[in-house]
């Protein structure tokens, strides 16, 4: 074909041209015809060469009135095969109006996903509880930063999301090699919520993330049996670290999550009124919560109060300020996790595959065998959804089900004894 460049020609007399003594020379279409170069070339495409013998090929072209050269790449990297669909199309771009080096520079300055990840961190994370926070941090500490951190915020595709989604959950990029689909599902809502905060700070116009198929979850439902209530008190009883097991006794007897007791503070309770008001700020539902107290809770929490009045009175004595937590730690600063300490009490106590966070779901399961409506066990445990509480209302059934029996024993029993009992369902007299 007679327009067709002898790309094979192009690639000789490119690795022939002389290099200069010094600097760097870009050699125009009319050197390179003088050098031999026949045939069709590109407008602006151009060789360039170093003193070094460092050879690229640049494009040549004019924007806003300054003459300006824009590098494609080396010659090792672009034949001249594989330059000349590229320049093509540079040239076109240009034409039209555009300006690649000027476009390649935005590009380079473009937020990457770990720019994102520092703006979620800074704006949004710190308007987040403190739990909640830490977890976020986790999870773009673990996963979002080391595998998307590099990727341009605008260049993310969905693929690229489900994959980090399936690694996750197959256990390729989890610390011990053990699948999490949790996790994973974690990861994705965490990044389609960054994703949708950068629509709105105008970082790319659409969310990679939204409408990623999520991994199937089990959810949880492990309660403490009587028995093991029973051991793990004993073991509470006999641990030598007696702040932590009051803060398990505290959850056990109250439902609350472990961040609202751990972060809790004297001025949150009435003791007299028997009352613990959970300020917005510390529950999950961003709502005050006012939580009655059991006598058992009550007792605990004024042995608690005399404790810590006296270690109160003996800072104030020392030139210390006083500590208005109920779990203080060494800094002075509310406890943050019990995760060791819980970890020792479950071996000391036989308790198998038990979290913290099952204490709430006992705490649960108890009010809703004792025939209690799930409205009240709702507005005890904080929920502001009724399909939060709705996974407690099979532990329902024993108390509904001795209840229908003992009607239907009466009904029985009425229709055994009395002559006039109306049979339902019976035809009627004529």
């Amino acid at each position: 074909m007679a327009d067709r460049p002898n790309f094979k020609a192009i690639d000789r007399l490119v690795l022939a041209l002389p290099k200069p003594a010094a600097g760097n020379k870009t050699y125009s279409e009319a050197e390179l015809r003088r050098r031999g170069l026949a045939g069709p070339w590109v407008r602006g495409l151009a060789p360039r060469v170093t003193a070094a013998d460092a050879r690229a090929w640049v494009m040549r072209y004019r924007a806003e009135g300054i003459e300006r050269l824009h590098t494609i790449g080396s010659i090792e990297a672009w034949p001249a095969e594989k330059v000349w669909p590229e320049a093509a199309e540079l040239r076109r771009m240009i034409d039209t109006g555009a300006d690649p080096r000027k476009e390649r520079k935005a590009r380079q300055d473009a937020p990457t996903v770990a720019d994102l990840a520092d703006r979620f961190e800074a704006e949004h994370l710190t308007k987040r509880r403190a739990a909640t926070a830490r977890d976020y941090r986790m999870m773009l500490r673990l996963y979002v930063r080391p595998e998307l951190g590099n990727v341009r915020v605008a260049a993310v595709r969905r693929s690229d999301i489900d994959k980090l989604h399936g690694d996750i959950a197959s256990g390729k990029l989890t610390p011990k090699r053990q699948p999490a689909p949790y996790t994973a599902n974690r990861v994705i809502a965490t990044l389609s919520k960054m994703f949708a905060l950068a629509i709105g700070w105008e970082m790319r116009a659409d969310n990679p993330a939204r409408g990623i198929e999520r991994e199937p979850e089990e959810k949880r439902q492990r309660f403490l049996s009587l028995a093991e209530i029973a051991r793990l008190s004993a073991a509470l009883a006999a641990h030598p670290e007696q702040s932590s097991a009051n803060a398990t006794r505290l959850l056990l007897l109250t439902g609350a999550r472990r961040g609202e007791a751990l972060s809790a503070s004297w001025d949150q309770f009435d003791l007299g009124s028997g009352v613990w008001l959970k300020p917005a700020a510390t529950t999950k539902q961003k709502k005050d919560h006012r939580l009655p107290l059991s006598a058992p809770a009550l007792q605990l929490l004024a042995g608690m109060k005399t404790a810590a009045d006296k270690e109160n009175e003996r800072r104030t004595r020392d030139g210390l300020p006083a500590l208005p937590f109920l779990f203080p730690g060494k800094d002075g600063k509310p406890q943050t996790d019990i995760k060791h300490f819980w970890a020792a009490i479950c071996k000391k106590a036989d308790l198998q595959g038990v979290r913290v966070h099952d204490l709430r779901h006992t705490y649960a399961s108890i009010l809703a065998s004792s025939g209690l409506s799930l409205p009240i066990i709702g507005a005890l445990l904080g929920h502001t959804q009724m399909q939060t509480t709705q996974r407690y209302a099979h532990l329902m059934d024993d108390p509904l089900r001795a209840a229908t029996e003992r009607a239907g024993a009466i009904i029985d029993g009425a229709g055994r004894e009395g002559a006039d009992v109306v049979q339902i369902g019976a035809g009627r007299r004529a």
